[in-house]
This record gives C-alpha cells, sequence and structure tokens, in this order.
C-alpha cells in the first residue's frame, strides 16, 4: 500500500513524459506470454487504454502464434517451422486468418472496450493496410509486407480509436498471407513515422552477458547495434528482434524498445519513468 502523498509524487513525476508523448504516435507490438497469459493480458490492455486517455496515439499490432498451433493441432495439423516462421499451406493460411483476424483481434477489443478504452479492430486486407508478396515458396502463404497503406489507421486514431492490427495481408490475386508480427509492426511504425516502437518479448532486453539478467544494455546506437551483432552480444534469436527495431528506425520511427512483456505495466515503465525497463534503439549516440 501506498499513500496519497506517495501516488500524487508518482503522477507528478510522470508530467514530463506524459507531456513528451502526448498526441504522438506509439506502436506496440503484442504477443507471446504476455498473451497467453490472463492476468497479464489484462494489465497490458489496462496500460494502453491509459496511454489513449491521456493523450498518447497507441496502435496494437498483434501476433497469435500459440493460437494458431492450437487450432491446428484441434484440426488434427502439424506445424511445421524455418528459420522460426511456420511453413502455411493455403489451409493454414486461411485458418491464421480466421484466429488471428478473429479470434484474438476481437478478443482485444472486446478487452478494451471492457476497460473503457475505445478500439477498432483490423487486419491487413481492411482497407488495403498492407500488401505482402510470398516470402520464400518453401514457407508457403508466408508474406513479405511490399506496401503499408496507413490511411485507415490514421483515420481510427483522429476518431479516438485504438487500433488493433492482426498481422494478415493479402496479394493483387487475393492471396492471402500469413506476416511475422515483428516485421509488420517495424513497417507500420515506420509508415507511420512513430515517435516510438515498443516490442514486447520475453527477455529483459539485449543483454552484455546473455545468462544475466542484471546486465542489461540500456540504450543502443543503430551503429553500436552492428558492433554489438559483430561481436556475438546480439546472437541467436536476438537478431531478428533487433534487426526489427533497427528497421524502424531506418523507416522514420525516432526511437525503438525491447522490453519483457511478461513484466505488468512494463510500458507505462518504459515510457513514464527516468530509468526505463528494456533496451532503447536510437538513430544515433547519445
Amino acid at each position: 500500500m501506498i499513500s496519497n502523498n506517495e501516488r500524487a509524487s508518482v503522477l507528478v513525476h510522470a508530467l514530463p513524459y506524459i507531456q513528451d508523448y502526448a498526441g504522438k504516435i506509439i506502436v506496440v507490438k503484442y504477443g507471446g506470454n504476455a498473451m497467453t497469459d490472463e492476468s497479464l493480458k489484462n494489465a497490458v490492455m489496462r496500460d494502453i487504454v491509459l496511454l489513449s486517455l491521456i493523450g498518447v496515439k497507441p496502435v496494437l499490432v498483434h501476433g497469435g502464434g500459440p493460437e494458431i498451433s492450437k487450432m491446428l493441432k484441434r484440426v488434427g495439423k502439424e506445424s511445421s517451422f524455418v528459420n522460426g516462421l511456420r511453413v502455411t499451406d493455403l489451409e493454414t493460411a486461411e485458418i491464421a486468418q480466421m484466429v488471428l483476424a478473429g479470434g484474438v483481434n476481437k478478443s482485444l477489443v472486446a478487452l478494451i472496450e471492457n476497460i473503457g478504452g475505445r478500439a477498432i479492430g483490423l487486419c491487413g486486407i481492411d482497407g488495403g493496410l498492407m500488401k505482402a508478396k510470398m516470402l520464400d515458396e518453401q514457407l508457403g502463404y508466408v508474406g513479405e509486407i511490399t506496401e503499408v497503406d496507413i490511411r485507415p489507421i490514421l483515420d481510427l486514431l483522429s476518431r479516438g480509436y485504438i487500433p488493433v492490427i492482426s498481422t494478415i495481408g493479402f496479394d493483387a490475386e487475393g492471396n492471402i498471407y500469413n506476416i511475422n508480427a515483428d516485421t509488420a509492426a517495424a513497417r507500420i511504425a515506420g509508415a507511420m513515422a512513430a515517435e516510438c516502437m515498443i516490442n514486447m518479448t520475453n527477455v529483459p532486453g539485449v543483454l552484455k552477458d546473455k545468462d544475466d539478467p542484471e546486465s542489461l544494455i540500456p540504450v543502443i546506437s543503430y551503429e553500436e547495434a552492428a558492433e554489438l551483432k559483430a561481436d556475438g552480444t546480439i546472437s541467436g534469436g536476438m537478431i531478428p528482434k533487433v534487426d526489427c527495431c533497427l528497421e524502424a528506425l531506418e523507416c522514420g520511427v525516432r526511437k525503438s524498445v525491447i522490453l519483457d512483456g511478461c513484466i505488468r505495466h512494463s510500458i507505462l515503465m518504459e515510457m513514464l519513468t527516468d530509468e526505463g525497463i528494456g533496451t532503447m534503439f536510437t538513430r544515433s549516440k547519445k
């Protein structure tokens, strides 16, 4: 329990950050454990609603890999992966569309509405939001984004809604593609020239020592990221997460962040405190 005076102090401390972010677009990539744990899901949606109510313009981009795997198992279909990407035949693409644009997306919209926010769900097909092509024939209907049209998102933001976006794309022939949510968030954030892109993962951020969670690197410039990849500090599964953050910077985002989505209110701790909580990527050294 904290006193009323302490509560007031917390709010006053956050004021400069609220002023800095007011009216600016923040893209949050949401998935993993923070999505499958109902208590964490509720905490994340409360953070998103709070940001919206204080004048920030959050855009939520979500995945849903575990939910797709669960549905495939229910219909007796095995999941297989190549370099971390799901091999997606036509039937799997249809199931991905049903799960992501249907079940997952609408459940998040409903949760935001029940908390007191205003949200509308979109997928990449709606309004021509995300056009795509086949990334690799051996992966099937896994998409590489060719074009992002942000007008549907901007329209919702202008009307006070929180856009909730599932990463299903399409092409001129009507083919449907499952698109990696990290990549989609980076491209959407870049197209919108967002103030910040936040990538919620299951790790604290980039660590100097992968076995020591206390060795978090709080800020990394674009140039330093290349050096850390070269010396092996950034390696394995962290490489694609970092690359998406760097791609966002290349596309015009001012800063991008990797943080642990399993920590309640990690978004607020990153955005509204001096210390932050994850690893922030910037275009140049401070």
